[in-house]
């Protein structure tokens, strides 16, 4: 590993948001998924260090990030992403978001499109299917607040089957055991506000009017973001770009962190002169 260090970024007003970083140069800022947290990102750290400012938040509500009052929205996601990149002097970033984290990299893009120098979506399934119905909606969310709300289970109790339909079967144990503690550390109240933001979230920017370089990446086996939704997304972007790996799921960083990595990080270099340094 690189020389990482973890911060804790005190901005009032709270929650703090705790940021792990390393490396210096143009700045990086790692968006974790639902199920995660920084510690998702240690594999791209290490890779980018050598080039960037990488930073890996845990966003609030999250690992060492504080818990906060009342519902989530994704204009709160945005306002604490703003404060991290006003911490470290950043004009711009370079984002990289993975599931959740690339829903927040575009709507942080669509409300401050000047601090954007580049995204990266990861496994983020934004391409617009047409409306979805609210018996719909609601029907999905029951599902999965079923077992810890009426049935009175903890994360870690249902962490082993939610990761499942997360990775491609042919996951390497470590990267699935990775999953299943970090799925189990996850604090019940946040995670049910979140899932529920998350689900019902439709703020996506035009894609026709995004007009960044970016990344859209998908595992070729992703059951959330399939290959076909990441093919909608990559051809409503002007310009964008497409990477499916092969034999990864929805955690294609934790799952193939070197196919990950060698697919982003050229992209990162190709528009780190777009950001600056810090």
């Amino acid at each position: 590993m690189v020389g990482v260090t973890t911060e804790q970024i005190h901005i009032e007003p709270a929650p703090r948001i705790a940021v792990e970083r390393a490396g210096s140069g143009p700045l990086v800022v790692l968006l974790h998924g639902i199920g995660g947290g920084r510690q998702n990102w240690r594999a791209q750290l290490d890779a980018f260090a050598p080039h960037f400012t990488a930073a890996a938040w845990d966003a609030r509500g999250f690992g060492a990030s504080d818990d906060y009052a009342g519902p989530l929205a994704f204009a709160d996601f945005s306002a604490d992403l703003l404060r991290v990149l006003d911490h470290f002097g950043a004009a711009k970033a370079l984002l990289v978001g993975l599931s959740m984290g690339g829903r927040i990299a575009l709507d942080f893009y669509g409300r401050r499109p000047e601090r954007v120098a580049a995204l990266v979506l990861a496994d983020t399934s934004v391409a617009r299917r047409g409306p979805r119905k609210e018996e719909e909606i609601a029907a999905w969310l029951e599902v999965r607040r079923r077992p810890l709300v009426e049935e009175g289970k903890e994360p870690r109790d249902i962490a082993p089957d939610i990761a499942r339909t997360l990775v491609d079967p042919d996951t390497a144990p470590a990267a699935f055991a990775h999953m299943v503690a970090c799925i189990g550390a996850l604090r019940k109240g946040s995670y049910l506000k979140t899932l529920e933001a998350v689900t019902r979230y439709d703020g996506f920017p035009p894609f026709e009017r995004v007009d960044v370089p970016t990344l859209v990446l998908t595992g070729e086996c992703d059951r959330i973001a399939p290959p076909e939704l990441a093919r909608a997304t990559a051809a409503a972007i002007p310009g964008a770009r497409l990477v499916v790996l092969p034999r990864a799921g929805h955690m294609s960083n934790l799952e193939d962190p070197q196919g990950f990595n060698a697919a982003v990080l050229p992209f990162l270099l190709e528009h780190a002169a777009r950001v600056g340094t810090p």
